[in-house]
Order: structure tokens, then C-alpha cells, then sequence
């Protein structure tokens, strides 16, 4: 009898975990593309459960980082959540409705204007990792003497100087005219007091460039995959000095050596940050450096693609 009563409470707990642990067709991660004012802004949503009838989530929009999403409602087939706005303009919280039409998302989003946009969300893809690796040739993306092989946008405001391609002033961002998926790439830097860029691997996910030297390690400063994935180590130098990544991408997996120490090892990039200039994450994609927020200099751009054996 006393076994009884000791094994029903434990089964009958087992029963809940296992109800909590069942998954949802909608759980995962979803490329979300919003048409907005006459452009397609790629965005990202992942949706899991919490605990036994709850889901919960992250969203990025077309700028800014991973928020979270509190709770994804479902009313019949159709399923609902709102987050308050980030860096949009305004005050009123981001409103999404959706279904689930087949394998993919289709839904409406009212932004913090209160216009209505329509979206579709395609499941994201896999990207698999793998150890027998072939190292390629490595490529100079910055030749140190001129633009050659960057898309050059109206409004550029990068030059080459004595060897060094610089960003003055705030402008438009730098995207490589070669696409790459799997590879290593050696930067070398330096920002005046202040300043603000990143390096988009793939176009796609941003590793953060920023005067944050003392700050404890955020995802969204030096060395992060900006509202991502947090450095186990802040080692921003002073504003001036030439400092290092050597980042090496396969897959999603991403290991980050920033000034010569290890700051993020071989962790997934699950999602695609803000200012990704597409959600194609199945494909390869260019090297964009960001010139639209402040001041940057290089001195070396050079990659390494990776294949499997």
C-alpha cells in the first residue's frame, strides 16, 4: 500500500512533464519577411514552449536586437502576440497575427505607426556543422589600396588612405561583392572615443565593434553577436588602438578570438540579427561592415573559405 502511494504522486508528475515536454508544429525558428512601405525586411521569430499550455518566444525586427515575446496566444487556428517597440519610433507596442498555412507562416503585423503590413515566415533552415574541414585559399578582401571588390552605394563615404580604408563619418554600410558560407576571417580595426560598427558575417549576423571598453560582456557589445550570443569576456581595448578579431563561421557555429583571447566557442547563432540584409540563411552570403553609425578604420579584411573533406 505504501508503495502505491509513493509511485502515484511520482507518475503522475511524470505525466505533466512529459504533456509539458510535447512539442508544437509552431515551435522553432521561423525567417520572417515584413513588406514594408514598398521593401522586404528580412526578421526572425522563434517560438517555444513554457511549462504544460504556454508559449513563449524572441522576435528581431529589421533593426535592433532579440527581444523576447512574453506569450504567443492561440484563438482557434490563429495565433497572436505584441511586444513594445525597441528602437521604432513611437510608443505603441508592435501587434502580430498569424496562421499557420501549410509549412508556413502568414500573418499580418500592425507597426508602432498603427499601419497593417502583411508577412510570411518559412521555417529556418539547418545549418549542420562539421570537423573534416578543408582550409582554402585565403582572400584579401581589402587590397589596401582602393574599393575593388566592394559594392560602392551612393552617398559612399569610405576612402583608402595610406593603406587603410576608413569611414570618417557616418554613411552607408560596406557589403563585399564576393559571398562566402563557411569560413575564417581575420580583421584588423581601430574607432575614435565613441564610435559604433559591426562586422555582418554572411550579411546576416552582426559581431559587434564598439567603444565599450570596461563594460561587463553584453551581447550587444564588443565581441557579441549583438543581441545573440554574450562574450565569456569583455577585452575591448582603448579607442585608437589597432585591435583584432579572427572569427571562424561553419554552419551557425561561430568561435570569436577578439585580441588574441577566445570570447565565444563554438556556439550556434540561432537567428539572424537586426540590419541583416537578407534571411536566405541556406546560402552564402557577403561580408557587410557597418558605416551608417560611426567612425571606423581597417587596415586588414582577410577570409578563409572552409568546405568539408
Amino acid at each position: 500500500m505504501k508503495l502505491r502511494v509513493l509511485l502515484f504522486p511520482i507518475l503522475f508528475s511524470c505525466f505533466f512533464v512529459l504533456r509539458g515536454q510535447e512539442g508544437h508544429s509552431l515551435e522553432g525558428r521561423w525567417n520572417l519577411t515584413i513588406s514594408q512601405e514598398g521593401a522586404d525586411l528580412p526578421s526572425w521569430l522563434e517560438v517555444m514552449h513554457s511549462g504544460n499550455n504556454t508559449l513563449i518566444g524572441r522576435f528581431t525586427y529589421a533593426f535592433g536586437s532579440a527581444r523576447p515575446v512574453a506569450e504567443v496566444k492561440k484563438f482557434g487556428d490563429v495565433f497572436q502576440f505584441q511586444i513594445p517597440p525597441q528602437w521604432e519610433p513611437g510608443a505603441a507596442d508592435m501587434e502580430f497575427q498569424f496562421k499557420m498555412v501549410g509549412e508556413v507562416l502568414e500573418g499580418t503585423m500592425v507597426y508602432t505607426n498603427g499601419k497593417t503590413y502583411s508577412w510570411t515566415g518559412q521555417k529556418a533552415p539547418e545549418l549542420p556543422y562539421y570537423e573534416d574541414q578543408n582550409m582554402g585559399k585565403k582572400i584579401d578582401l581589402f587590397n589596401g589600396k582602393n574599393l575593388d571588390g566592394w559594392e560602392i552605394k551612393d552617398g559612399n563615404q569610405w576612402k583608402v588612405v595610406d593603406g587603410i580604408l576608413k569611414s570618417d563619418t557616418s554613411g552607408v554600410n560596406l557589403v563585399s561583392k564576393e559571398k562566402f558560407k563557411d569560413f575564417k576571417i581575420h580583421v584588423e580595426f581601430k574607432y575614435p572615443e565613441g564610435s559604433n560598427s559591426g562586422l555582418y558575417l554572411r550579411g546576416r549576423y552582426e559581431v559587434q565593434i564598439a567603444d565599450n571598453i570596461g563594460l561587463s560582456p553584453a551581447s550587444i557589445y564588443f565581441g557579441g553577436v549583438y543581441g545573440l550570443l554574450t562574450p565569456n569576456e569583455n577585452v575591448a581595448m582603448k579607442a585608437g588602438e589597432w585591435q583584432t578579431f579572427d572569427i571562424t563561421l561553419i554552419g551557425r557555429r561561430v568561435t570569436i578570438v577578439a585580441n588574441g583571447k577566445t570570447v565565444i566557442d563554438g556556439q550556434n547563432i540561432l537567428g539572424m540579427t537586426g540590419g541583416a540584409l537578407d534571411n536566405h540563411e541556406a546560402e552564402a552570403g557577403p561580408i557587410m561592415i557597418q558605416g551608417d553609425h560611426g567612425p571606423i578604420e581597417f587596415r586588414a579584411i582577410e577570409i578563409t573559405p572552409i568546405t568539408a573533406k
